[in-house]
């Protein structure tokens, strides 16, 4: 492949190993403690450590378990309800309101409710996941099935297809490129909300963990985590990229509404 026409594939790990490399020799240049701000090299062998013991191992499923039924929860109630938004004014007007004004409420608020209506396992992870990844993909089916072309809702209407013809030749395809730019956003909302969870009341999980690693005072331990976590969230996105590259492969448009 001509880099000229990608620049971005030399230029992303450049920059990455440029960055490291500044860090690395830039704390001890500094004179900056490593209790404060470990050395990359530092941060590797903690990620190192981490991932030979099985332990974290344990962690690490817990909390993709958590993101993964959280967000599946979400993406379900966000396709239901947002097709039944879309379709009929009554239910908009008489739900919206309530949806954006919780919406409006901190979600890390609701946390310690969730975890005594739930319970220290995974259903209030389960459920904090859903809640703060809910909202975005929720908007993004309402705004994607109302960006049909009205003309070919209309011509279609004029051939005498019913609501079910029109919705699955015109709205549904349309709306594609939305609902999966929700997806995106929502997958990795998904595994903030698991992790925010976690740190309010869990026995297990990479938050659990974060926590553990907190009141030990092992900041490369920490940073290991959080390295952990945005790899796991770059998957997760990635994964979603590839789906819709494969079901919505006449589009490479990403929008992104009420994120």
């Amino acid at each position: 492949m001509d880099l000229r026409e990608r620049p971005e594939l030399l230029l992303v790990p450049a920059v990455f190993v440029i960055a490291l490399l500044v860090w690395e020799f830039a704390v001890p240049a500094f004179g900056v403690d490593d209790y404060l701000l470990p050395r990359p090299s530092q941060i590797f062998d903690a990620l190192r450590t981490q991932l030979a013991d099985p332990l974290f191992w344990r962690h690490l499923k817990v909390t993709v378990l958590e993101s993964l039924y959280g967000f599946l929860l979400a993406a379900g109630a966000a396709l239901v309800l947002g097709t039944a938004i879309s379709q009929m004014r009554l239910i908009e007007r008489t739900f919206m309101p309530y949806i954006v004004a919780f919406q409006t409420v901190p979600k890390a608020a609701l946390a310690p409710l969730f975890v005594v209506w739930f319970g220290f396992g995974m259903a209030s992870k389960v459920v904090m996941a859903a809640v703060i990844a809910f909202f975005p993909m929720l908007v993004n089916v309402v705004e994607g099935l109302r960006s049909a072309d009205a003309d070919r809702v209309q011509m279609l209407t004029v051939f005498g297809a019913g609501k079910f013809e029109v919705f699955t030749m015109v709205r549904l395809p349309s709306a594609l490129p939305f609902i999966f730019a929700g997806l995106e956003i929502g997958v990795v909302f998904s595994i903030l909300g698991a992790v925010v969870g976690e740190f309010i009341g869990a026995k297990e999980g990479l938050g659990y963990l974060l926590l553990q690693t907190n009141y030990n005072f092992d900041i490369a331990g920490m940073f290991a985590v959080l390295v952990v976590l945005s790899v796991l969230g770059l998957i997760a996105h990635f994964i979603i990229r590839l789906a819709q590259r494969r079901f919505v492969f006449w589009t490479q448009e990403s929008r992104v509404i009420g994120a």
